[in-house]
């Protein structure tokens, strides 16, 4: 495990009650599902590798709201270890044509009722109640 946790980032993009997830394709998490993401790379920005995630994994663009939830995630069950402090905001979709691309195998807006029916990654339920708000307006 590195001896410092990796920056990443989520977003988790809201429309019309519902929330936008991904089957991710690798990852110690493969075939769960999750809100867009990933790590920040090299001298981004937050903000910026949070459009950018959104963007390659789901072929949408998206207008940043306020940061949702921060945490720090390990998960010691894949090797190599992962150690992660995540930066999950909230976004809404301005443009693009939704397509599964880069690590996530398939794309998918969904209700909450919906989202707890799928194999969610274990930082995932706590993120909707954090949600709630914005998926009720």
């Amino acid at each position: 495990m590195p001896d410092h946790p990796i920056p990443g980032v989520g977003v988790a993009v809201i429309d019309d009650g519902r929330i936008l997830l991904v089957r991710k394709r690798r990852g110690p998490w493969a075939d769960r599902w999750a809100v867009p993401g990933g790590k920040v790379e090299m001298g981004e920005t937050m903000e910026a590798a949070a459009l950018r995630e959104v963007s390659e994994e789901t072929g949408l663009l998206v207008r940043l709201g306020p940061v949702v939830w921060t945490g720090e995630v390990i998960d010691t069950a894949s090797p190599p270890e992962w150690h992660y402090t995540l930066v999950d905001f909230v976004g809404f979709p301005v443009g693009g044509r939704l397509a599964a691309g880069d690590d996530a195998a398939e794309v998918r807006w969904v209700t909450p009722s919906e989202a707890g029916e799928l194999d969610l990654i274990p930082t995932m339920p706590s993120l909707l109640e954090r949600l709630e708000p914005y998926l009720r307006s």
